[in-house]
């Protein structure tokens, strides 16, 4: 088992609407989750891989655990930047390091850690993350790690 640390950073664009915050106009803690979850997908389909065509091969990814820090709220209208980048790559957990900033000052609003677990869509039990998506993630750590 090897573990990896320093991957590169992914981001991707998030707009704040109306159904993401309370009465307020904050962002409702919770949804900056949601926020971290489609950055981590979209970091998957970046490398050439579909959750829905995983599921059908017997594979998903679940949340073990997760650690959220808030720092600064998001407001109605807010343009944010996603970020994801992997910590530790084990053989059948990933752990990620992700930030929420807020696009016009590069506030950091939210931070978290989560580690995600590989398994088996009918046991829900630990399986290996497959070669090729192990060797992307891999090939992404050592890419940024040459920069």
């Amino acid at each position: 088992m090897r573990a990896l640390t320093a991957a590169s950073r992914f981001t991707i664009p998030c707009r704040v609407y109306y159904e993401d915050t309370d009465a307020g106009g904050i962002v409702y803690y919770v949804n900056y989750l949601k926020f971290m979850e489609r950055a981590r997908t979209e970091r998957l389909r970046h490398l050439g891989f579909s959750q829905a065509q995983m599921a059908t091969e017997n594979l998903l990814f679940v949340v073990h655990s997760s650690q959220a820090r808030y720092h600064a709220p998001a407001r109605l209208d807010d343009e944010l930047q996603v970020s994801v980048q992997v910590e530790v790559l084990k053989r059948a957990s990933l752990k990620f390091y992700q930030q929420v900033r807020r696009s016009h000052d590069d506030v950091l609003l939210c931070e978290g850690h989560f580690t995600i677990a590989c398994v088996g869509a009918d046991t829900l039990k630990p399986r290996a993350i497959p070669e090729l998506l192990y060797a992307a993630f891999n090939a992404d750590v050592q890419d940024f790690a040459g920069e």
